[in-house]
């Protein structure tokens, strides 16, 4: 296989700086990308990709026939754009959420059913943190034992003036389960090695008033019990966007993740903290990688699913969706 081609189908989340610039470090050329609009990542991803040509629409996109698209638009407008480049014979990687309704997940399946793409989901506070590769080495190698809970919380700032009117529009956005907290589902099956769940607990409330921003999910599963809160309550004075935190809970120990900043302790990020048998001790995992992105690489010239099992995808949207439906009702 000749260096991979990317493109890019919407820039309305800046998960797309992230997404390609990935990417382009493993040695793939960006094609081109197409957005609607001006949406306010526009400057900056300009900024930081001036060589890729913007395209004057999603055709001109998929007539350059990149080997993979990158999607970052609206919400609920990635499915639609997700089949029409599989059915046109390409890969894809998504944003999270990478669906916003059932109905378009059930279109997602029979779609990479009858075409045998690749759809994949890009859960950044999975495959964009190496502090989360440095875990999951330990828990494979039985580190901790075998894992019987996780505990994620994934705060968020707001940033009100800079947010579009599609992010306070559940029927855009999906709602805070279905977005946010699909990052946490994705850890708790990957870490419990649970193929499904049960949602015994989804609720989703809206304390500010206008949009939800506050909830939480307990999955139950033969493999493990997980539990997740998301919000948008992150104070100004924090130095990052969120202090996203997840906790591994094994037969024999545990591993704390602080991903983004240590409060109090100092700089830098990627900070894992290992307890067991015979250790008590605090790793910098800074340096564990990124491999989901080389992976997929490969995926695509193999047809294999190293990066991530494709029903893994499908499962982790499943549960998300079904637990924003409870908390709705």
């Amino acid at each position: 296989m000749s260096k991979l081609k990317v493109a890019v189908l919407g820039i309305d989340h800046r998960h797309a700086f992230g997404m390609l610039g990935n990417m382009l470090q493993q040695g793939a050329d960006c094609v081109g990308w197409w957005t609607d609009g001006t949406p306010e990542p526009l400057e900056g991803f300009v900024k930081r990709f001036p060589d890729a040509p913007r395209m004057a629409s999603v055709d001109a996109v998929l007539d350059a026939k990149p080997d993979l698209v990158i999607i970052s638009a609206i919400p609920s407008d990635r499915a639609a754009l997700a089949i029409r480049a599989m059915e046109a014979g390409i890969d894809v990687m998504s944003d999270k959420p990478g669906c916003t309704t059932m109905d378009q997940l059930n279109a997602l399946r029979d779609c990479v059913a009858r075409t045998g793409r690749i759809w994949s989901v890009d859960f950044s506070e999975r495959f964009e943190v190496p502090c989360v590769t440095r875990a999951a080495e330990l828990v494979q190698e039985g580190a901790i034992g075998r894992v019987i809970q996780t505990v994620g919380l994934g705060p968020h700032r707001l940033n009100r003036p800079t947010r579009p009117d599609w992010f306070f529009d559940p029927a855009r956005n999906g709602g805070i389960l279905t977005d946010i907290a699909s990052h946490q589902i994705d850890q708790f099956l990957y870490f419990t090695g649970a193929t499904d769940a049960e949602v015994t607990l989804a609720s989703a409330t809206s304390v500010g008033g206008d949009f939800q921003d506050f909830g939480e999910i307990a999955l139950r599963a033969p493999e493990g019990h997980g539990y997740i809160r998301v919000d948008w309550f992150t104070p100004d004075g924090l130095p990052t966007w969120g202090d996203g935190r997840l906790t591994i809970l094994g037969t024999e120990g545990t591993i704390e993740l602080r991903k983004y900043v240590d409060v109090g302790v100092g700089i830098g990020t990627d900070h894992l903290l290992l307890t067991n048998g015979t250790r008590c001790e605090k790793i910098d995992a800074s340096d564990a990688g990124l491999p989901y992105f080389a992976r997929l690489i490969a995926d695509i010239r193999d047809r294999s699913e190293t990066a991530m099992p494709q029903a893994h995808a499908f499962k982790v949207m499943e549960l998300a969706l079904r637990a924003q439906e409870i908390a709705d009702a």
